[in-house]
């Protein structure tokens, strides 16, 4: 009978956020897959947990994904944790997850500290629908074609960032996303934790004066709606109504089903759009 994959939250700051349950089951497991073994066993240590650890990182994950699994397949139980916060969030643990699964393995999460969440709900914009984005791609052709999507995205949008890296993100942000409200959270449940919300402009001639420290989580608002539409009935006026009926009708919609929505998107009532197309006709 194979053993069981436990994905562990820790604390992202403050140790008083480590669960009873994952402090039990870290206790319990034959092995624990951490992050940066040096970094968990401060953890382990205040929590006077003495479970064998082994490395599992960014570098090694399929490999040492198949060692585990082989471990998992032999009976042995094995808990996932990550250097702060929950795993696969942001890290290589979805690729053990998967492999597991794959292998017929349980998989089970002890929820616990997520630095996105945290952040999401401290930054007072909507928290309904939202996105998560992670750390942008360091590629740059890849970073602007993701810039590009968010700049579009309607949701809220979470972004983590290290402190060396904020000035140049807040400026790729404004640049492409325009002068967005944004929260930034940083140094999250520990002693100086600090929440700012302001704009991506304001953010920028602040960070300008005074240095970043600590890791950051971004609160983006999303694009509103309006400003969609808005853009959207301009890009409509560029045409001809001609050629608005075509590329609707190109993607399949009839006379009517085309008319109907030019008019939509025009603002207009169906019968305008059936007046200037039949203008020339005879009664």
């Amino acid at each position: 009978m194979p053993g069981t994959l436990f994905l562990c939250a820790t604390p992202i700051g403050n140790l008083g956020d480590m669960t009873p349950r994952v402090v039990e089951t870290l206790r319990a497991v034959d092995i624990i897959a951490a992050e940066d073994t040096r970094n968990s066993i401060k953890l382990l240590n205040h929590f006077d947990i003495h479970t064998p650890m082994t490395s599992y990182h960014e570098y090694n994950k399929v490999e040492k994904a198949r060692q585990l699994v082989e471990q998992l397949s032999e009976g042995q139980n094995v808990a996932l944790i990550t250097d702060a916060g929950t795993p696969a969030i942001s890290d290589p643990g979805e690729v053990l997850v998967r492999m597991s699964q794959e292998s017929g393995i349980p998989v089970t999460s002890l929820p616990g500290p997520a630095a996105c969440i945290t952040a999401l709900t401290l930054s007072g914009l909507p928290t309904r629908r939202f996105c998560f984005e992670g750390f942008l791609p360091s590629d740059k052709k890849e970073k602007r074609e993701v810039l590009e999507e968010l700049s579009q995205e309607s949701r809220t949008i979470i972004l983590y960032e290290a402190p060396h890296h904020l000035v140049r993100t807040l400026d790729e942000l404004y640049k492409v996303l325009g002068d967005r409200d944004v929260t930034l959270c940083r140094e999250l449940t520990k002693k100086f934790e600090s929440v700012m919300p302001t704009t991506l402009s304001k953010a920028l001639e602040y960070y300008n004066d005074q240095e970043p420290k600590g890791e950051y989580v971004l609160v983006l608002r999303g694009r509103s709606r309006e400003e969609k539409r808005r853009e959207e009935i301009t890009a409509w006026e560029s045409m001809s109504i001609e050629e608005h009926m075509t590329h609707y009708q190109e993607r399949g919609l009839d006379s009517k089903e085309a008319m109907k929505m030019v008019a939509k998107d025009r603002g207009v009532g169906k019968r305008e759009i059936y007046a200037y197309l039949h203008k020339g006709e005879e009664e």
